[in-house]
């Protein structure tokens, strides 16, 4: 995720290209040992079946099983993991069996209109993407990280025009580590959820309709919803594509004011057996 050198909410706005793609991968080591207390244990769980609220935007309906961290404990769990949090996450859902976890950031970017629904250019989409990842590469090499590589489309991008979402996932590499970036975007009447799935990639398949189930049981609070826009809403300058690259950030680009800088987010899930036979033993 990036940071411009001025304006705080716009620097936030450009992160969400690439929340979640992976250049630390955390072993079960990392934040659990076996024979001391875990630092996981700052982060204060909502444990499932609850109704959960992201902010005052939305609500999910969490079913049991399911563990939910708000917006004030998530970025502690962004802490932990080494992910510097972007101020915009509102909660994190974690599956049953440590699997998967999900992690919900709104961007108050205003209506953004889908007229492009039908004529998303993947090829011209990814090739943008690989540009700006290569600027991405020049941060990470001088905070001492891995380098990453798009490698192309896991899933090439979708609108559903009843759910109002735009979803995608592209395929990556790390060092010798493949990474899945799964992309959703639930576009509101105020702005855009956005929520990143985090997985070991070869389990991506069998979480996906775990992970949509979740999203199902996913609602905008009333005023909130898409279809509930109005005539004198705040309008987005960009479409859905502008809104994968970047949003605001792809519209400041091009007047060349200002430069990107990356940071990354957690999107490797690998070797926590432990952390999560622990997590699911406790009882709120």
């Amino acid at each position: 995720m990036g940071a411009f050198l001025a304006n705080k909410r716009v620097s936030c706005l450009i992160g969400m290209l690439f929340l979640s793609i992976c250049t630390i991968f955390v072993s079960a080591s990392t934040i659990y040992g076996q024979n001391q207390e875990s630092p996981i244990d700052k982060v204060k769980w909502i444990h499932g079946p609850a109704q959960v609220s992201l902010g005052s935007i939305a609500n999910i309906n969490l079913p049991e099983g399911y563990i939910f961290a708000d917006a004030e404990n998530t970025r502690v769990f962004m802490e932990i993991t080494q992910n510097p949090p972007t101020g915009y996450e509102l909660g994190t859902v974690m599956s049953n069996n440590g699997d998967w976890f999900a992690v919900f950031e709104f961007s108050e970017t205003g209506y953004i209109k889908d007229d492009e629904k039908s004529s998303l250019d993947a090829d011209a989409i990814l090739k943008q993407i690989k540009e700006g990842n290569e600027r991405g590469n020049e941060e990470r090499k001088k905070r001492g990280w891995a380098g990453l590589d798009i490698i192309g489309w896991q899933q090439p991008p979708h609108y559903d025009s009843n759910t109002n979402n735009l979803e995608w996932a592209l395929r990556a590499q790390s060092s010798s580590e493949q990474i899945i970036n799964y992309n959703t975007k639930l576009l509101g009447r105020k702005g855009v959820m956005s929520v990143t799935l985090v997985c070991d990639p070869l389990k991506l398949a069998g979480s996906i309709p775990d992970y949509k189930m979740i999203l199902a049981n996913y609602e905008f609070s009333s005023g909130n919803r898409y279809a509930e826009f109005v005539k004198g809403d705040k309008v987005a300058a960009y479409g859905l594509t502008g809104l994968m690259l970047g949003g605001a950030a792809a519209v400041a680009a091009k007047t060349g004011v200002f430069k990107w800088l990356w940071k990354v987010l957690l999107a490797g899930f690998i070797g926590l057996a432990a952390f999560f036979k622990k997590i699911f033993g406790k009882k709120e």
